[in-house]
């Protein structure tokens, strides 16, 4: 089986693909798991630099397939100074913790949404680097969902928008959501996946 690094000592992130790359004779490996810690500066003014620089470095020491993802966060009606973009967890120079998290964006909702709620939109980037170092990457975005202003008592460590996030059609907190939800809402991320077995 192939493997591939994932830039990542997020766990739950780490997992995001695993079951469909296991599918296709591709393991999915994170930094906790081969005991290594990236020390990167996240300077780039996009998510796929994020995620080249991220990729490049995990490739830099472990010399095997690797893979890095970032992600920017845009939400209606937030002034342009007010947005998150590229800095989802980092506000005014301060490293939010979950909890933080979830204090400033249901204080965003109340101020600029509607009725409780802002239609919300991920972007990311992926960058791939394969055993010979050839790069490649990726964009992709998901606008199915709306964050609200009043939070589930469940949380996702290391996800905590997933406490105050609800998906367009089911109208279901993200914390909640089963298998069978999954499949109503068709949240398919095969492309992805074919991306990243094309180019390891």
């Amino acid at each position: 089986m192939k493997k591939i690094i994932f830039a990542t000592s997020n766990e739950t992130k780490s997992k995001r693909f695993s079951k469909g790359l296991k599918e296709l004779g591709i393991e999915v490996l994170s930094l906790n798991d081969i005991n290594i810690k990236l020390d990167v500066e996240e300077n780039g003014s996009t998510a796929i630099e994020n995620a080249l620089i991220k990729a490049r470095e995990c490739y830099k020491k472990t010399n095997m397939p690797s893979m890095g993802m970032d992600d920017t966060l845009y939400m209606q009606n937030v002034p342009e100074d007010k947005q998150p973009g590229l800095f989802v967890r980092r506000v005014n120079g301060k490293t939010l913790t979950d909890e933080e998290m979830i204090e400033h964006y249901t204080n965003l909702v109340k101020e600029y949404g509607k009725e409780g709620r802002i239609n919300c939109k991920w972007i990311y980037g992926l960058a791939v680097i394969n055993e010979k170092g050839e790069e490649a990457t990726y964009s992709f975005s998901k606008d199915n969902f709306y964050m609200v202003s009043s939070r589930s008592d469940k949380i996702n460590p290391g996800y905590p928008l997933n406490s105050i996030s609800k998906y367009k059609k089911l109208d279901k907190y993200f914390t909640d959501v089963t298998l069978d939800d999954m499949k109503l809402i068709e949240l398919n991320e095969d492309d992805v996946i074919d991306f990243i077995a094309k180019n390891i």
